[in-house]
């Protein structure tokens, strides 16, 4: 069994499609960020960076409880213990690389483009440039890559198309002021249709519906969100 903990966000949705997708047994465990349950103790035994998404695999290597966490670990581990969604032997060093590139470049360039565009008090023309700039780079970059290709590995669909659509469905607060913000990019705006239309996307945008979450950005949020910006 896998203990899923969640929160509505980016990277846990990469980890719902997953689930969705393979039909793995899983219990959601929610995490209410902006009310701080990311910080409490039982949570940071499961993650000690207090960040979702985090999984417990009951039946885990051995068949030993293991925890697992960050969401580009979580969809590698998943996907070596099913077998599924890994591409082929010969895809593994495209299949590192484009993880990684969403992990290390879209991911965090996007989510600063949403703080300082959304959460910040100030809005810095600097630093909303530089970070909204970047994310339409990297946008870019996949939007070439996908000239040629299906999916990010070609014909097979894998676990860095997932990763990719966690952050490509938030398009719209990465990059505000237009309708249609994947239309600039007609490769990728193409593969994102033919994601989100899949039945475990459908499902995975369902995952944690039943749960009400805190909505409202106030100075409990921030300083949950945000505790950096608190230090003493």
């Amino acid at each position: 069994m896998i203990h899923f903990y969640f929160h509505p966000t980016p990277n846990p949705a990469k980890i719902a499609l997953f689930l969705e997708e393979t039909g793995l047994a899983y219990e959601l465990r929610p995490v209410d960020t902006k009310k701080g349950h990311q910080h409490l103790e039982d949570f940071r035994r499961v993650n000690p960076n207090g960040k979702v998404p985090a999984i417990i695999d009951t039946d885990g290597p051995e068949g030993k409880e293991v925890r697992v966490f960050d969401s580009s670990a979580i969809l590698l581990y998943l996907a070596e213990k099913t077998g599924k969604f890994l591409g082929g032997a010969s895809d593994r060093p495209e299949m590192l690389s484009w993880l990684f590139f969403i992990s290390s470049g879209l991911g965090p360039f996007s989510g600063q483009s949403v703080h300082f565009q959304h959460a910040a008090p100030e809005k810095l023309p600097y630093a909303i440039n530089r970070f909204r700039s970047e994310a339409e780079r990297h946008y870019r970059v996949l939007d070439e890559h996908l000239q040629t290709r299906h999916y990010m590995l070609g014909d097979d669909y894998s676990i860095v198309d997932m990763s990719l659509w966690g952050w490509v469905a938030r398009v719209t607060f990465v990059l505000p002021g237009s309708d249609d913000p994947l239309a600039q990019f007609p490769n990728l705006k193409r593969w994102f249709s033919a994601v989100d239309a899949r039945p475990a996307a459908v499902r995975a945008r369902s995952v944690g519906t039943d749960h009400t979450f805190k909505q409202e950005m106030d100075e409990e949020a921030r300083r949950a969100l945000f505790p950096s910006n608190y230090r003493s």
